[in-house]
């Protein structure tokens, strides 16, 4: 008996290492040789990234590469903050996504529920928020309806931000997220539904309220049950918990303290915290294994997130709207698609966040590029958008074998 006992500890045990092995799921590291990548050429990032921290363009940066499923090149820079004292950058800090989260946890968490049959992008945005005026022809008629696919592809006819003091004036703060999609609504549209691309937050704050009214859940939750624990991206939320607050990036100084595990957008702010535009939080080694899941077309270790033609329509530049360049939240070839480099090819997809955060993923040759800084730190004066592309290239430049 008490032999049997000794065995079942032994086999809980066992099965609490696995568990715990499998919560702290990332990828597998490899030499870039292994993965017909150039070692040399790849070197070439500490040159650039050490330049760009002596110019002062940000703080500091956390830069991972993946090819053909492995990490290549995983590594801090610079400093994580400059006040209130300098601390150094680690590998495995949490940075405020900004709007990475439009495309990792708004337009993936829409799709899923394109796939589970519970809307259509085709739908119109009236038939989820009654208010939403449409673009206003001569003599004040209603023009064309808006749908969901416009609000994922920023033809919507909606203006790119709107003033959150003005809001919180008007409706308090916090506003909850209904409120201000009923103001969103109501605010004029300066283009006809797919006329012009015009980059707007408000497109998602109104599609992070779809996933709630269709749901039930709000985009935190959704998300979080549908995309992040599966994946076993553990180190991925909204609201970082206050056991992390000490792991994340501070951003910008407000109010003369840095944001620290507090949202950056003034809009998500606004809401708590939770917004369909900004407000994830994340790590490169999370982003990593979501970038794989995209690259696996919807899977990663048994666990499947999208279908493969879901993907496709995702990481497609929509035909009916092909002058935007954009595919269902990921941009591929918009005026802000300069993450992309010169070499990645146009089947290459990704977004970038205003805190200084970017991603690329390039299914031709299996690469994802994850760079994060903290370039708003701490006077929001930094520089990265240059700094993306020659990044880009550099890993572009050392992929040998296709």
């Amino acid at each position: 008996m008490k032999g049997k006992f000794i065995l079942t500890s032994l086999i809980l045990i066992i099965m609490a290492g696995c568990l715990s092995a499998a919560a702290e799921v990332r990828l597998a590291t490899a030499r870039p040789e292994e993965v017909g990548m150039d070692l040399r050429r790849l070197s070439r990032l500490d040159e650039v990234l050490a330049q760009a921290l002596e110019r002062g363009d940000f703080p500091g940066a956390v830069l991972l590469v993946t090819r053909q499923g492995k990490i290549v090149w995983r590594k801090a820079y610079g400093r994580s903050q400059l006040v209130p004292e300098p601390a150094p950058m680690k590998p495995d800090l949490i940075f405020d996504l900004a709007s990475l989260t439009k495309p990792i946890a708004t337009a993936t968490s829409i799709m899923i529920l394109v796939e589970q049959g519970r809307i259509r992008l085709w739908d119109r945005i009236t038939n989820f928020i009654p208010e939403f005026v449409p673009y206003l022809e001569e003599k004040g008629v209603p023009g064309e309806e808006v749908r969901l696919f416009h609000l994922l592809t920023h033809t919507s006819g909606l203006p790119p931000y709107t003033n959150p003091k003005e809001v919180a004036a008007k409706y308090g703060e916090p506003c909850p997220t209904e409120v201000l999609v009923r103001h969103i609504a109501g605010i004029r549209k300066e283009n006809r539904p797919g006329e012009k691309f015009v980059y707007s937050c408000l497109n998602y704050i109104t599609l992070a309220q779809v996933v709630k009214i269709v749901s039930g859940q709000d985009l935190a939750e959704f998300s979080r049950q549908n995309i992040f624990k599966p994946l076993g991206m553990n180190s991925t939320f909204f609201n970082p918990p206050e056991e992390l607050r000490a792991r994340c990036v501070p951003t910008e100084v407000v109010n003369g303290q840095p944001l620290r595990g507090v949202v950056h957008d003034p809009l998500a702010r606004l809401q708590g915290g939770i917004s369909g535009n900004a407000g994830l939080f994340s790590t490169a080694d999370d982003l990593a294994v979501f970038a794989q899941m995209m690259l696996n077309r919807g899977e990663f270790r048994g666990a499947r997130i999208l279908s493969p033609l879901a993907v496709e329509r995702m990481t497609e530049i929509f035909p009916h709207l092909k002058f935007a360049g954009r595919g269902f939240g990921w941009d591929l070839n918009s005026d802000y698609a300069t993450v992309r480099g010169d070499l990645f090819g146009w089947s290459s997809y990704g977004h970038s966040g205003y805190t200084g955060t970017s991603i690329w993923i390039d299914p031709e040759t299996a690469t994802s590029v994850i760079f994060l800084t903290n370039r708003v730190h701490p006077d929001d004066r930094g520089e990265i958008i240059s700094m993306r592309s020659k990044i880009a290239n550099v890993v572009a430049a050392a992929i040998t074998k296709k």
